[in-house]
């Protein structure tokens, strides 16, 4: 795909575009005057933000075409449309723009947008880990890393990508009752279960392995704990016990083999026994709402109480040495999206502080003529982080009271 540049008095006029955008539907639909707009940023910055950044992504990277996304801004060769994992993310937002309050509803056709423009990413094709040692086990139907033909050659399937999807689907499923969302959210589960390690000899046996691709055979933290997550959110929905015993299966072998000695967890094991030891935030974050669904399905406070520690060292461990910034900016939405289902059921605003600091933070980098975050150590700027954003200002937009919609 080519890029056109840009001349300075498009790029000024494109930016007025947007913000004009913005305005008018402050206006018409939260009852602000012209003159108003200014003002309501400053009376609800966090939706004024949410808007403009949402409107931003999708001028700069949505194809309405195909309903597909470009994965960069701008675009210099190479894959035109976005892997799914950014993909996930744009749906993600798209839920969060949805529930914003007084003006969510004016964003109900994007979300099934999105899920029409997941039709791409769908497949029967693969076979499940196991099969390098169990042939011709079978892979279930799910979503591949990058789009299938006419739009692209595929790719291997992701447990972890599918597992934001499948969250994005639940998600769906709580704001507005979609069915045929939650069947989508079952099967995406069916897919964790045959990615589950079934080999008894292999060290901390169990787990989720983290892709079909034969290059890798590690069981992640990413590939467990936010499936832990959609299985604890389809049991609550459903009551299907199978539901909830695979999930806490998940959920346990992320606390026996992942836990760090400080309470928070490594990223990956390796068929060897080796573990990686990076702390990435989005791994807290899994863990904390899994902790909190535990809580609310069984109502044990140990539950409640594991989250909040996991909390506490987390805040502690990226509150200081500017952990927080080396993180990618998707890992710490991540990470305060569960910090935020925390809030909702201990009502402590700590987290929602730390989030907001954060985001008053990354304003300062949003260029003014794109709408865009300009993260220096990414250029060009990709899809994941500018859908990263968006997510935040709405959340943090929401009603406090609507954060168990949160998944």
């Amino acid at each position: 795909m080519s890029t056109i540049p840009i001349a300075p008095g498009a790029r000024r006029a494109r930016a007025f575009s947007v913000l004009a955008a913005v305005a008018l539907l402050l206006t018409t639909v939260l009852g602000y005057s012209s003159h108003g707009v200014s003002a309501a940023s400053k009376q609800s910055p966090n939706l004024y933000r949410a808007v403009l950044s949402y409107k931003a992504v999708q001028d700069n990277y949505y194809l309405p075409d195909s309903k597909l996304y470009r994965p960069f801004y701008p675009m210099s060769g190479g894959n035109p449309y976005s892997y799914v994992w950014p993909f996930s993310q744009a749906y993600a937002m798209t839920n969060d723009v949805a529930g914003l309050p007084r003006v969510g509803r004016t964003y109900s056709d994007d979300v099934q947008a999105r899920i029409a423009g997941l039709a791409p990413y769908y497949s029967s094709n693969g076979r499940a880990p196991n099969d390098a040692i169990q042939p011709n086990f079978p892979s279930p139907p799910g979503y591949d890393s990058y789009v299938n033909p006419p739009y692209g050659n595929s790719g291997d399937k992701f447990y972890d990508d599918n597992d934001w999807i499948g969250l994005d689907f639940v998600q769906t499923y709580y704001m507005t009752g979609d069915t045929a969302a939650l069947d989508k959210a079952k099967e995406i589960f069916a897919l964790q279960i045959a990615g589950w390690d079934t080999h008894t000899d292999h060290p901390c046996p169990g787990g989720v392995f983290w892709t079909q691709a034969s290059w890798s055979q590690d069981r992640n933290t990413v590939s467990n704990a936010p499936a832990a997550e959609l299985g604890f959110h389809l049991y609550t929905i459903t009551k299907d016990q199978q539901y909830f015993d695979w999930a806490k299966k998940m959920y346990d072998w992320v606390n026996t083999c992942m836990r760090a000695p400080n309470g928070l967890y490594f990223d990956h094991i390796s068929l060897s026994g080796d573990v990686e030891k990076t702390l990435w935030s989005y791994n807290q974050g899994t863990m904390i709402g899994a902790n909190v669904l535990l809580y609310r399905i069984t109502g044990q406070r140990q539950y409640l109480r594991q989250a909040e520690q996991i909390a506490e060292a987390a805040m502690e461990y990226y509150g200081t040495a500017g952990r927080l910034w080396r993180q990618d900016p998707i890992f710490n939405t991540i990470f305060f999206r569960n910090l935020l289902q925390l809030e909702a059921v201990n009502h402590d605003t700590k987290y929602r502080q730390m989030m907001q600091s954060y985001a008053d933070e990354v304003w300062k980098i949003r260029d003014p003529e794109t709408g865009l975050f300009v993260w220096e150590p990414y250029k060009p700027l990709d899809l994941n982080q500018q859908a990263a954003m968006v997510q935040i200002y709405a959340l943090l937009a929401w009603d406090p009271r609507d954060y168990q919609k949160i998944t």
